[in-house]
């Protein structure tokens, strides 16, 4: 007879997180493994939640993402399903409370090292402690994470050519291999045998019990779930090859919209690397591209892990020493900038564009950046915490990692003197206006040429075009070339140190 390895556990709880998938999970997987019985919670925290705003379109997603895996495990075990219980409350201590009313002898959670998560992991295990109860934590969220690239000397890369050549030689298709869950699944809990106690945690909390108002998310790329997950994985598979050559244009179906999907974790990455890897490996520009992309997210987490004060502080310490534009004009120009009102219509496109959608194409989020950073002087993390609050899509590590590369204090970042020009870049991006025209309709009837920089349009195109500037759509707030200037001095003291 074959020999079946004895389980460590008569109960454990799997605490998903920004995982929710049954699919390829590691601690999912780990849990049902080693325990006789697994029961499923997520937590809607109230320390992040007391937060937001009640219309918030990320706990939307999160509530749709959860719905769609309640559904899932049911599907496990279709005569007596199991449940997924969701808390709402304090993660911390409401996990190891839940842990003793089930008898849990264990919890089994994915990794997270945002500082905040940090911190309340380190809690939840002296909880859990001081109750007897195990905390395992597995990495599921990266490919490779905190100290496992690191260079020669054994130190974190804070340069990212190298940091992928490294990256790109450790891997073995032993870190892309995928957790057959389902193999286990039998080691699900049905909710018909949970505790009196935990029975009214088997349901989805409502949105409105907890102060949340729904929110249509919009229908373009962003449907919850790995149900959705899965029909943008499939669609851009036959894209991929195209990735590079459009990735840039934001009037074009280019990027793969999976960002929102690899932040909860709806999708695998480890099933996303080694789709993009295996087509790198036979030639496709396009998938190298994108696998690039990919291993960016691993050196943000890591740079997050190594330097958690990137999160206040920049990277490049002498960058602090800048003096930003402060008092009341920088606020009424930020705004401008928030409410896409700049008078450059590509940023102000791409600023209706998040404001609208939650979503941004990353192009125009590199655009926008150097804009408030460069070209207004306004301090990068004003424009990271914007970002933070609208981004359907927010990830620190990405979103911190991206605005210090705009305002060149972040690691392997672009050099200061390296500015983007507005015009040029939507000339070059959207040729067309498409996009343009797409968020700002006021200037739909602009010529191609002049759709781009309207002041500098003939006045009798804008009487045409019905366009009236300072009345229908705004003056430029800033001239490019004065500002320019301006930042270069501005920069003057990272040059001197």
């Amino acid at each position: 007879m074959p020999q079946t390895t004895p389980k460590k556990y008569s109960k454990g709880l799997m605490w998903f997180r920004r995982d929710l998938r049954l699919a390829d999970n590691a601690a999912l997987f780990h849990a049902l493994k080693n325990c006789h019985h697994v029961v499923c919670v997520f937590v809607f925290d109230t320390d992040i939640l007391d937060s937001l705003p009640k219309f918030d379109r990320r706990v939307v997603f999160i509530h749709e993402s959860l719905t769609d895996l309640n559904r899932q495990l049911a599907a496990t075990h279709p005569g007596d399903p199991p449940a997924l219980l969701t808390l709402h409350g304090p993660s911390n201590p409401s996990v190891a409370k839940l842990a003793q009313t089930l008898g849990a002898q264990a919890v089994f959670a994915n990794r997270d090292d945002e500082p905040q998560a940090v911190l309340r992991d380190a809690q939840t295990l002296g909880d859990l402690a001081h109750a007897g109860i195990m905390l395992h934590t597995f990495k599921d969220q990266c490919v490779f994470e905190r100290s496992e690239v690191l260079t020669q000397a054994e130190r974190p890369f804070g340069v990212f050519t190298p940091y992928k050549n490294a990256w790109l030689k450790k891997l073995e298709p032993y870190y892309l291999q995928a957790y057959n869950t389902m193999a286990v699944a039998n080691a699900l809990m049905p909710a018909s045998q949970l505790p009196d106690a935990a029975q009214a945690h088997a349901r989805i909390t409502p949105l409105a019990e907890m102060g949340f108002d729904w929110m249509d998310l919009p229908a373009q790329h962003i449907t919850p779930g790995t149900t959705g997950a899965r029909v943008l994985l499939q669609d851009f598979v036959e894209r991929i090859g195209k990735y590079k050559d459009t990735r840039d244009f934001p009037a074009v179906k280019g990027p793969s919209y999976l960002s929102v999907h690899l932040r909860f974790g709806t999708v695998s990455i480890r099933e996303v690397a080694r789709l993009a890897f295996a087509q790198h490996a036979s030639g496709d520009i396009g998938a190298s591209t994108w696998l690039s992309e990919l291993i960016w997210r691993d050196f943000y987490m890591q740079v997050l892990h190594h330097h958690p004060r990137v999160v206040d502080h920049a990277f490049k310490p002498e960058y602090d020493a800048i003096k930003w534009e402060s008092g009341a004009h920088a606020k009424s120009m930020f705004k401008a900038w928030c409410d896409g009102q700049t008078g450059y219509p590509l940023v102000d496109a791409a600023m209706h564009q998040i404001n609208q959608t939650g979503y941004m194409h990353n192009r125009l989020r590199m655009v926008v950046a150097s804009f408030l950073t460069k070209d207004l002087g306004l301090d990068w993390r004003w424009g990271e915490a914007y970002f933070a609050q609208h981004l359907i899509d927010f990830d620190l590590s990405a979103n911190n990692g991206g605005w210090q590369w705009a305002s060149s204090s972040g690691c392997d970042a672009q050099p200061y003197f390296r500015i983007f020009n507005p015009i040029t870049q939507s000339e070059k991006f959207d040729s067309q206006g498409k996009f343009i025209r797409r968020y700002l309709p006021q200037l739909a009837d602009l010529s191609d040429k002049a759709i781009h920089a309207p002041w500098l349009a003939n006045p009798i195109e804008l009487l045409s075009a019905g366009v009236q500037l300072g009345e229908t759509y705004p003056m430029p707030i800033v001239d490019h070339a004065q500002a320019r200037a301006t930042t270069l001095a501005r920069y003057a003291v990272v040059k001197k140190s």
